[in-house]
């Protein structure tokens, strides 16, 4: 019995968030088995329990991309340096991230080759080959990868060397065809946080100093996590034609002339289940909302070894699979305190309990995880109740995070008022901006803010002036303090 309580014990200690953010999600990442630590510094063994995630959030977004005439491709993990080279602005962005091969075998390669910090090169130069008329256009391609930019500080799924994303890659006849390109997938991304992780975001625009290297426009949906900081969690940008000019990437218009098409490009990472985490988790572990969970519902026959547990359990797991419900039955020999807590910390919805006498009173418990609440359920109509109650769970944590984020989002009119707020109150703060780099620099360096995007449709009074400079403002800026 001590060796179970000690067991139990392991499964449960984490770090508290109020105490120790930082380590409370190292903790959980850890214990709720979503990753571990490789041989090389600032790369992730990303578990079966992270991956099963990873593998939602893909099935999802590959979905909606398709639905929208996307096709899927792949490009070389190997970008020649001379090819990476030929867009200038785009190779400086990169200059501090890139990793090098300079040896094949033990030979020394006569032309260094960059490991991928993003494709763009490889598409332009396979669209230089491949595009020729209007009748062409538009390619609508993704690649499902992962990239390596050398990172120095790194952190599980927020911040590693090597990641896994989608990156999309587009080009188009017109450049109005492109800016609806743009918008259109910063909204899936919209749809994929809100929708299905339950996660409000922000949508917005860049600015000049945080847009992407190489990019005319970036466009970002920003989240809020539960210590009140920002997380970028998925960009889309517009490029113009500028890659294409560098590329040669030319077509035949109906005008018979020859242009250069427009480009997009944009992309959601692992990142995004370090928002899942750091929005929903609480102190007893992970978090999932139902549709992002892998398993949504887990069930713990209680005195198992009863004559007739086992098999109403086996029961119920097969019926609720045919109603299209994950559902998974824990016949391990641990107590039932253990398979609890165990559960908790991986965050599934709905813990089913069922015993002896609840199969005699036809019912089962379920303990709703992001609440702590149970529910007494008949068995004779289980499957729609459950259906049910995973939806009402789904909104739950979508309404809460929500409210958790729009009661943390302030106002400043000056200088001070936003220095206070930075230092007093986590969340974002809405504030005037005059649109000139100095002023955003500025309040980096005394607030420790940064700009997560222009709110494009809060476009400042009259007579707003900016919250540094005290100029005429030209735009509303959401600021904060961001991973």
């Amino acid at each position: 019995m001590a060796m179970d309580t000690s067991a139990k014990k392991a499964v449960t200690q984490i770090a508290t968030m109020e105490e120790d953010f930082p380590q409370w999600y190292t903790d959980i990442v850890k214990k709720a088995e979503l990753v571990d630590y490789s041989p090389v510094k600032g790369c992730m063994v990303i578990r079966p329990n992270g991956y099963a995630i990873w593998e939602g959030i893909m099935g999802f977004l590959d979905t909606k991309f398709k639905e929208t005439g996307h096709e899927n491709v792949y490009m070389p993990l190997l970008i020649p340096e001379s090819l990476l080279e030929v867009e200038k602005q785009h190779v400086e962005g990169f200059a501090p991230e890139v990793a090098w091969v300079t040896m094949g075998g033990s030979e020394q390669l006569t032309e260094k080759l960059c490991i991928r910090p993003t494709s763009e090169v490889h598409f332009c130069d396979h669209w230089s080959k491949t595009v020729e008329s209007y009748n062409d256009l538009p390619r609508l391609y993704n690649q499902w990868c992962s990239v390596l930019r050398w990172e120095k500080t790194t952190r599980p799924f927020l911040r590693t060397m090597e990641f896994l994303w989608q990156e999309g890659h587009t080009i188009h006849a017109t450049a109005e065809e492109a800016v609806e390109e743009t918008l259109r997938m910063l909204d899936i991304y919209r749809q994929c946080y809100e929708d299905y992780m339950a996660i409000p975001v922000i949508p917005g625009r860049k600015t000049e100093k945080e847009k992407f290297a190489g990019a005319r426009e970036t466009y970002t949906v920003e989240s809020m996590m539960k210590d009140g900081k920002a997380l970028q969690a998925a960009t889309s940008h517009y490029f113009g034609d500028g890659f294409a000019k560098a590329f040669n990437v030319r077509f035949t218009d109906k005008d018979g002339k020859l242009k250069n098409p427009h480009q997009t490009s944009w992309g959601l990472t692992t990142r995004s289940i370090g928002a899942l985490i750091m929005v929903h988790g609480d102190n007893s572990g992970l978090v999932l909302p139902p549709r992002v969970a892998p398993t949504q519902v887990i069930i713990v026959p209680i005195a198992f070894h009863k004559e007739g547990v086992l098999e109403k359990a086996a029961e119920l797991e097969s019926s609720l699979k045919k109603a299209g419900i994950r559902v998974k039955t824990d016949k391990s020999e641990k107590s039932a305190g253990w398979k609890f807590a165990e559960h908790e910390m991986k965050g599934v919805p709905i813990r089913i309990e069922m015993g002896p006498r609840d199969i005699e009173n036809n019912k089962c418990i379920a303990a709703i995880r992001y609440t702590g609440e149970k529910r007494e359920l008949s068995l004779d109509n289980v499957e729609e109740e459950i259906k049910n109650l995973l939806a009402e769970i789904q909104e739950g944590m979508f309404e809460a995070a929500r409210e958790r984020m729009n009661t943390r989002i302030y106002t400043a009119e000056n200088l001070e008022v936003l220095k206070t707020i930075a230092a007093e109150k986590p969340g974002f703060i809405k504030a005037a901006w005059c649109g000139d780099q100095e002023c955003e620099e500025r309040l980096k360096d005394e607030a420790g803010v940064s700009s997560r995007c222009i709110l494009e449709e809060e476009t400042p009074a009259e007579d707003a002036v900016c919250v540094c400079c005290g100029k005429k403002a030209q735009h509303t800026i959401l600021w904060g303090k961001a991973y």
